[in-house]
């Protein structure tokens, strides 16, 4: 089981998401399931299906009416737009709580292959983009919502994720707001990593301080610039 940065809420088992979210607007915007798909690429059936899967667990969506004068179509229901409000709440609690953490590590450049360099850290190594500099000493920079949490009895081997860069770890403190929270994982004596999770995923993954975790992100999302030796 695994903790990131995807927004999401989950009901009975059944997770709420970005594309979820994008299939009731289009519905609020053509009046019909049917157009709503073709908007989106989307087949009918899978549609109407991931539609019924939704409200088993949420509640009524749309309604619908057949035929008739005014040729039927669909509509949002009080309950749908509520949930479109949550998501969009939970999704700004995110953005806003991103654009200001970020895990900032010091190190060397030990090798380069193109625009991505292998850099010697205090973590350990990570991989990461970086620009062609006159210093081979950088700060590498990780956004917390590039961090994903794993239970390590769960954590996907290396080679079946592109998140290339991992650490094992042990959670230090839990920030804990409505919706998000802000866990702190010490991945070394002198590192610690940020990563930005929702509450529901704390819970599922059973965290707390001095839960051990692996924590993975991608060296596309890892950015390093010119500093200091460290």
């Amino acid at each position: 089981m695994d903790a990131g940065f995807e927004t999401h809420l989950r009901a009975d088992g059944v997770e709420f998401d970005a594309d979820d979210a994008e299939l009731l607007r289009a519905v609020d915007r053509e009046g019909s399931l049917n157009r709503a798909a073709d908007e989106l690429g989307r087949s009918y059936s899978r549609a109407h299906q991931r539609l019924t899967a939704l409200e088993d667990a949420l509640g009524p969506l749309v309604t619908r009416q057949r035929g008739g004068s005014g040729g039927g179509g669909s509509e949002l229901t009080d309950e749908a737009r509520a949930v479109l409000a949550r998501f969009e709440r939970l999704r700004a609690e995110f953005t806003g709580t991103a654009e200001v953490e970020e895990t900032v590590l010091s190190g060397r450049v030990v090798a380069r292959e193109g625009e991505l360099a292998t850099v010697e850290t205090s973590a350990g190594r990570v991989r990461a983009l970086a620009p062609e500099a006159d210093t081979d000493a950088v700060q590498v920079a990780v956004r917390a919502d590039a961090v994903t949490l794993h239970a390590p009895e769960d954590a996907p081997a290396e080679a079946a994720t592109s998140a290339r860069n991992r650490f094992a770890g042990t959670v230090s403190a839990i920030d804990a707001g409505e919706q998000v929270a802000r866990v702190l994982v010490d991945a070394s004596a002198d590192a610690t990593l940020s990563a930005l999770v929702t509450a529901s995923s704390v819970e599922k993954l059973d965290l707390r301080a001095g839960s051990e975790v692996v924590a993975s992100f991608k060296a596309t999302a890892t950015r390093a610039s010119p500093g200091e030796d460290w």
